[in-house]
């Protein structure tokens, strides 16, 4: 979970070097970040924004996922295994996303990430039947 908070965090940064750099060369006025509304942000910066927001979507069942292993001490080396690819997943994911931008290996990291995703559910549900 820590290293998907740090991926955020670095997207954080980005995203805020991306929206200040776009204010300083006038691609954009600071007044457009008050209400997203006065004028259309820069590209760059605007995917960037996406991809901040996305951090906040599908990752969040991941968290819940490793919470909820950790709360019902259901957490395993497969669970683990699974919850380090789906971080290597959403770093795939961040690097094309926020480089390239190349939508046939965005969506494929992206993909394997729900993949992945939806494992990780299946295991600890798995996990938490076979308990019972």
């Amino acid at each position: 979970m820590f290293a998907l908070v740090v991926l955020t965090a670095v997207v954080l940064v980005r995203m805020f070097r991306a929206r200040v750099r776009a204010v300083k060369t006038g691609a954009v006025s600071a007044s457009y970040f008050r209400v997203y509304q006065e004028g259309v942000e820069p590209p760059e910066s605007a995917k960037i924004s996406r991809h901040f927001a996305n951090l906040f979507e599908a990752p969040v069942l991941f968290y819940v996922a490793c919470l909820a292993a950790l709360a019902l001490n259901r957490v395993s080396v497969p669970l683990l295994i699974l919850a380090w690819v789906y971080v290597l997943a959403r770093l795939i994911h961040a690097f094309v996303h926020m480089g390239s931008n190349r939508l046939r290996k965005r969506i494929a990291a992206y993909f394997a990430s729900w993949v992945v995703l939806v494992s990780m559910w299946v295991v600890l549900v798995v996990t938490i039947v076979i308990a019972e």
